[in-house]
């Protein structure tokens, strides 16, 4: 299965969790929440998804580090402050959260569940390598953040 490492860019990823959610809600009973809630949570979730993103670009924009998730092994620093310090992964946190949010508004349960198998996907695919790059790059230091620092939340 190396073959999937680091191979698909997570916002392409992310427009595929979307068109598999969308499938999902389309064939699979729904949750029945009420249209204003949907869109409530779905503008929050959106809100928050894009905070926290913006919050992990603007920390590597800061130490000057490559953004690229293809090709991790090219980071310059590693960034530990700012969201950093609660999450390894705050983009792909994000990412989830939009999905999350996304599959409220779809109204579907199956699409909400759906973004376990993103976060599957991602932690196998993309962070696992981008890990091992990333411990090759900075070693000890990589692996005392690890160990301080959770994944996902």
């Amino acid at each position: 299965m190396k073959t999937l490492e680091l191979k698909v860019p997570p916002v392409a990823l992310v427009f595929l969790f979307m068109i598999l959610m969308w499938w999902l809600s389309s064939h699979l009973p729904v949750l029945g929440f009420g249209a204003d809630f949907r869109m409530s949570m779905f503008i929050v979730l959106t809100v928050i998804s894009a905070g926290v993103c913006f919050a992990g670009l603007s920390a590597f924009r800061a130490q000057k580090t490559t953004v690229n998730p293809i090709k991790p092994e090219t980071s310059s620093s590693l960034v530990q402050s700012g969201i950093y310090r609660f999450t390894r992964n705050p983009m792909y946190l994000g990412m989830a959260l939009f999905l999350v949010g996304f599959g409220v508004y779809l109204d579907s349960v199956f699409a909400v569940l759906s973004v376990l198998l993103f976060v599957a996907y991602m932690t196998r695919f993309q962070i696992q390598p981008e890990e091992s790059a990333l411990k090759k790059n900075f070693g000890r230091s990589f692996e005392e953040y690890m160990n301080t620092t959770r994944r996902w939340l």
